[in-house]
């Protein structure tokens, strides 16, 4: 009775103080201390876990691995593209890297075609530095002088034709490149005439009146001024070509004078000078007057240089208005270069003139004649 009650004290006590014969006291685990650089856990989606393998009551091969299930990819996550030379697995559709790591796509840029050669730019004689020429020609028209529309002669004749001819027309041009084949040129023509005839009716020349079977002498002087600017309008670029068109811009000044006079009625019969008995003077029987276009002109020229020396040139320029007046120049020239820097020349050369209809009287000529001259250029090329 001792013993069993001894027995069921020790019993209680060991179930107040948790110990239980038969059961091992847990033993707590000292805690590890915390490693502050290894990386936080990593939260995985139900997406990224396998599936739970279906229920197999048949025990797996021991020597048999198991076959690992298809990892599937979370969505947004690129897939890797298999190797190249290699079939992608029969169920999957490969997907292509993304447009970051695509690589450029190889494509032909088109190109400028290269640019054509330079062609060396010619210049030729004339065409840099500047120039100066002569030339000698001999006119053999004649020109007439008549009343225009203001005229204050009226019964008598007013034409009149100029006599003579000259001995030779002389030119005198100076001319310099001015930019690319474009050039600016002075010329200046001067001829003048003498000559005697017998009127056979009464006529006025100026402020001279002439009876009929009057010995008469006729003077005239033409003079012409003329800046022409040459501008070259094609081809262009010239390169070496050889042939110029240029389109010629000038203004001219045109002086015309005539005289007229009889010297066979100076004298009387006996003689003796005649006295004119207004002024107690020589008799003065002579009439004279200027007449004078200031106009533009425009014309083309054109020049061939068929080789190395030799140039063939022609140009002419006009302008005028109908019924009232008008201006005309041109020619052409074969031109040979001799000694680098002179040229020799030899053609044909005309001019025409009609002072203003619209005055007291008008003087109109027209001059066609062959001509010869030399240039000197200071630069060869």
């Amino acid at each position: 009775m001792k013993n069993l009650l001894t027995g069921f004290v020790c019993t209680c006590l060991l179930v107040v103080t948790g110990t239980l014969p038969g059961r091992a006291q847990e033993k707590k685990p000292d805690p590890q201390p915390v490693d502050q650089t290894a990386p936080a856990p990593t939260a995985t989606t139900d997406a990224a876990q396998p599936p739970a393998a279906p229920a197999d009551n048949t025990a797996p091969d021991p020597q048999t691995p198991p076959s690992a299930p298809p990892q599937q990819t979370a969505p947004g996550t690129p897939q890797q593209a298999p190797p190249a030379g290699q079939t992608p697995q029969t169920g999957q559709t490969p997907v292509p890297p993304p447009a970051e790591e695509q690589p450029a796509p190889h494509s032909l840029i088109a190109q400028p075609p290269p640019p054509p050669p330079k062609v060396p730019d010619v210049r030729r004689p004339g065409e840099t530095g500047f120039w100066v020429g002569i030339e000698a020609w001999n006119p053999r028209e004649q020109p007439y002088q008549n009343g225009g529309t203001k005229t204050q002669v009226f019964g008598n004749s007013t034409f009149l034709t100029l006599q003579g001819r000259p001995k030779f027309a002389g030119t005198v041009e100076v001319g310099m490149a001015v930019g690319l084949h474009n050039t600016l040129k002075f010329i200046y023509n001067d001829f003048r005439a003498t000559g005697d005839y017998t009127t056979p009716i009464v006529v006025t020349a100026w402020t001279q009146t002439y009876s009929g079977g009057t010995y008469v002498s006729t003077l005239y002087h033409v003079q012409s001024a003329k800046l022409s600017y040459e501008y070259l309008t094609w081809p262009y670029p010239v390169g070496s070509r050889k042939i110029r068109l240029k389109t010629l811009w000038q203004v001219q000044f045109t002086n015309v004078s005539t005289r007229f006079d009889s010297p066979l009625d100076y004298y009387d019969s006996n003689g003796n000078l005649v006295i004119d008995p207004s002024t107690g003077q020589p008799v003065d029987l002579s009439g004279s007057g200027t007449k004078h276009i200031v106009s533009p002109e425009f014309g083309l020229g054109f020049s061939y240089y068929p080789s190395r020396h030799v140039r063939i040139e022609a140009e002419g320029t006009g302008f005028g208005f109908p019924h009232h007046y008008y201006v005309w120049d041109g020619d052409i020239s074969v031109n040979y270069r001799v000694m680098n820097h002179f040229e020799l020349r030899a053609g044909g050369r005309g001019m025409g003139f009609k002072t203003s209809t619209d005055s007291d009287l008008y003087i109109k000529g027209n001059f066609l004649a062959a001509f010869i001259g030399i240039r000197w250029y200071s630069n060869s090329e």
